[in-house]
């Protein structure tokens, strides 16, 4: 795919959705951090309806290390592997709270060091908190990338390179939300809806199902 093509995509997604942003609530960026930590492997909706009755009685990491693993674990049971992402947030509270001032810090290095931070939740943590034009490469991006011929590669780190060298400037800061919804709603894995897709003249996938 050449660059004037890429260019057109997110032109038209930009002027289809000029201020995209995560689908996940929160009001602070540790509510953000502990909302994706929990949204591995688990739907926006989901970590929603757990969060909001969660941050309504602990949305800092005091509170929340407060209620230790046992408490946590009350208001995300509806959430996969919950006890694992109940364990890891204690874990990374207590770290935030001894080491960063209660506050989550604005480094790649100390985020990946935060137990359940991967280098996907740095890169969602670094762009939507704090305004860097980093690309989170999740299941929907890596798909939407390798079917429309964006940024393909065969790992999530080779295409999130890619969409960083490829993805101009003036798009790179809402790239990931511009990919992750057309991956949600419209270029889905099993039956892509390409026929109501509003870059489907431009994408190179060559199986598209035009109904």
């Amino acid at each position: 795919m050449n660059k004037n093509k890429r260019h057109e995509i997110f032109s038209r997604l930009r002027a289809d959705n000029p201020t995209p942003t995560t689908e996940l609530n929160y009001s602070s960026t540790f509510e953000l951090l502990i909302a994706v930590i929990l949204s591995a492997q688990a739907t926006d909706k989901g970590v929603n309806k757990a969060t909001i009755e969660l941050f309504k009685q602990a949305n800092t990491p005091e509170k929340i290390y407060a209620l230790k693993e046992s408490g946590l674990k009350k208001y995300i049971k509806t959430i996969g592997l919950y006890n694992s992402k109940a364990k890891n947030i204690i874990q990374t509270c207590n770290i935030l709270i001894e080491q960063h001032a209660s506050q989550v810090p604005d480094d790649r290095a100390a985020l990946e060091a935060l137990p359940g931070v991967g280098r996907k939740t740095a890169n969602v943590i670094l762009n939507t908190a704090f305004g860097h034009p980093t690309i989170a490469v999740d299941t929907h991006i890596f798909r939407v990338s390798n079917r429309t011929g964006i940024a393909p590669g065969k790992t999530v780190v080779e295409v999130e390179k890619k969409l960083l060298k490829f993805v101009t400037d003036e798009f790179k800061q809402d790239a990931h939300h511009w990919l992750i919804l057309l991956g949600r709603y419209t270029c889905i894995a099993r039956k892509p809806r390409c026929g109501s897709c509003l870059i489907e003249d431009l994408c190179e996938f060559k199986d598209k199902i035009i109904d």
